[in-house]
């Protein structure tokens, strides 16, 4: 006889332990025969272990030496792969079941969570996976996960079981194992991850956490499949069964021709499993991201895409790149949809976006949900920003309230935030290359997010070359050093130079360049302001400062913009110096060099070599004594 131990085994779920069990036939268990093995016993609880399975003290040739149990302060416990250990519950020889649970739960210790985190890659000893058994024998199993959460998720509160209630302190929440990434509540993470029985609801209205954790030190069930030997090879093979080695004895001429006639079925049998797997490959992909909190962004079919905007329905904006239409994940969730018609550079900007962004997180930089590829059809899915773009609240539009000074210094800092987070926060940094006010999105809350990373690009930190082929940005953000090759190097401070440009017009509330302005002197905003700020004159921009504390906050956000506008990049502050300057005191800044609108130079050559170093000197801010 061979036995298995099968599992329910899914893509959907991120584990399902499976596991293999080869045993002598039942002739072996016999006392006369030299390798008979007595059952053996380590508690009250678990007693006759037996055949396939064998204690660590049992002979050599007792049951199979991959599935060894052990006793552990007279509890029988079983290790996984990596020899952490879990609780043998019960053996079931009748119908072919082992329970096991995670070690570190104790039943009337509601503050005890598992100890292990449980994927469909862990294993028991030498098996590295499980085969899948559908008998209705087998109690399905289902996953559960452990979130730990800054604050309480009451947005989703239906599907969140509080552990508090029985742990006081515990900032731990319990969901279903299969909620989707993208409604995971925002200052939640994955902490633990295990598993109970399929027939236990996981919802925060019928279920309690009492529940779940006496689910959990119940335990769950693995099952293994008793298979007739001679089913497969008849009267033909035998096992032979020795201290050191099993082996299969069969005549040859009968197996030889089986083998002959059995290896086209097989060959067809392994081809068309393989295509399936194949043609399923995406879709597999794509669930077993639902489950994952490792903010990968999910492949959707371009079916997908047209469903949740309904076929396209509700048009946000269009622009060089494309169209924006706003979608409904099935969560009911909201999203913002990219279509890219007009893809630049054999899809690099798709691509960028992508590499950039999506495996980032950061509250001020804009989240990629997913993608779409479908032959022409690029596509990508964003939170969606009920507030839209900064542009059209520092710009005039009618019907569209104007933003207080408090938020715009707010939005202001958020924006520098996201900035120097792409600068400094990730393994590469990533240099946007497209600051400006259409490209900083706000949600409900008018939280800036840093979005359109088309013309990003990654640079090491260990300051390699980057090469550009042309300069790249929008016009009136880009900074000089782009175009003229004796300024200086590219580096992230053309970044800084882009955010000064946009924390120019948030403040003068217009474009920095107006060639239709009264006065001459005020075409270009910021050399107009310097001249104002240099010779003690009042600032008069296009805004309502009602009290002498929001003039300060103007003038603090229009000394640092002129800072990072500064010509050359050496002279211009980092980002992390810029979110320092913004939030301290207007009077320990100095005013900078008056900044320039033309530079007489030599336009930088089509190729240009860029520097991706950090160590760029520091503008010295003189502070007054």
């Amino acid at each position: 006889m061979a036995y298995y131990l099968v599992d329910n085994y899914s893509i959907m779920t991120p584990f399902f332990l499976l596991l293999f069990l080869n045993n002598i036939t039942s002739s072996y268990a016999k006392s006369s025969n030299p390798h008979y093995c007595p059952p053996s016993s380590c508690d009250n609880y678990i007693i006759n272990i037996t055949s396939p399975f064998r204690l660590n003290t049992d002979p050599k040739h007792c049951g199979y030496p991959e599935y060894e149990l052990s006793c552990d302060n007279n509890l029988t416990v079983i290790h996984s792969k990596n020899d952490v250990k879990f609780l043998v519950r019960s053996i079931n020889y009748g119908n072919y079941t082992i329970r096991i649970a995670d070690s570190k739960l104790d039943k009337n210790n509601y503050c005890s969570f598992p100890n292990n985190f449980l994927l469909r890659e862990n294993s028991f000893n030498g098996l590295s996976s499980y085969s899948y058994h559908s008998g209705e024998d087998v109690k399905l199993r289902k996953q559960i996960v452990f979130l730990k959460c800054e604050n309480p998720p009451i947005e989703v509160n239906n599907n969140y079981i509080d552990t508090a209630s029985y742990c006081n302190g515990s900032n731990y929440y319990v969901v279903d194992g299969g909620f989707n990434v993208s409604d995971m509540a925002i200052g939640c993470e994955t902490e633990l991850s295990s598993c109970i029985s399929n027939q236990v609801v996981v919802n925060g209205t019928n279920t309690s956490y009492f529940d779940i954790h006496n689910h959990l030190t119940y335990g769950f069930e693995l099952s293994w499949l008793k298979i007739q030997f001679y089913n497969v090879f008849g009267d033909y093979c035998s096992i032979d069964y020795s201290d050191e080695m099993r082996s299969l004895r069969c005549r040859l001429p009968y197996v030889g021709l089986k083998f002959i006639l059995g290896t086209p079925f097989v060959v067809i049998f392994l081809i068309y499993k393989w295509r399936r797997r194949h043609l399923s490959m995406y879709n597999s992909i794509e669930e077993f991201l639902h489950t994952q909190n490792n903010l990968t962004p999910i492949r959707y079919s371009f079916r997908d895409i047209k469903k949740m905007t309904q076929n396209f329905k509700n048009k946000l904006g269009e622009g060089g790149y494309g169209s924006v239409f706003k979608g409904k994940l099935r969560s009911g969730r909201f999203v913002a949809v990219k279509i890219l018609s007009k893809s630049k550079g054999n899809g690099q900007d798709f691509i960028n976006e992508i590499s950039t962004i999506g495996t980032i997180h950061h509250v001020n930089v804009v989240r990629l949900i997913g993608f779409c590829v479908h032959s022409s059809n690029h596509a990508l899915v964003y939170d969606f920003m009920s507030n839209g773009s900064l542009e059209k609240y520092i710009f005039s539009h009618e019907g569209i309230a104007s933003l207080s000074c408090k938020q715009i210094f707010e939005i202001s800092l958020g924006v520098a935030r996201g900035i120097e987070y792409l600068h400094q926060g990730c393994h590469m940094q990533i240099l946007h290359f497209d600051i400006k006010p259409h490209n900083i999105l706000l949600d409900e809350n008018f939280n800036p997010k840093v979005s359109d990373f088309g013309l990003a690009r990654l640079c090491p930190l260990d300051n390699q070359n980057l090469s550009l082929t042309a300069a790249r940005g929008t016009l009136g953000y880009i900074a000089p050093e782009l175009f003229y090759k004796n300024i200086g190097r590219v580096s992230n401070k053309a970044d800084v130079y882009s955010f000064g440009m946009l924390l120019m017009e948030m403040v003068g509330k217009r474009k920095n360049i107006k060639a239709d302005a009264e006065n001459t002197s005020q075409i270009y905003f910021p050399s107009w302001v310097h001249d104002q700020l240099s010779e003690g004159k009042n600032i008069d921009i296009e805004t309502t400062l009602t009290d002498e504390e929001n003039s300060k906050v103007m003038k603090k956000m229009i000394i640092v913009a002129l800072w990072c506008i500064q010509l050359k990049p050496s002279d211009r502050p980092t980002m992390n110096k810029v979110i320092e300057l913004l939030e301290g005191e207007v009077d320990c800044l100095q005013i900078p060099p008056k900044p320039s609108l033309y530079q007489l130079d030599k336009p930088r050559e089509l190729v240009q070599e860029a520097s991706c170093s950090m160590n760029s000197t520091i503008p010295s801010l003189t502070l007054p004594r």
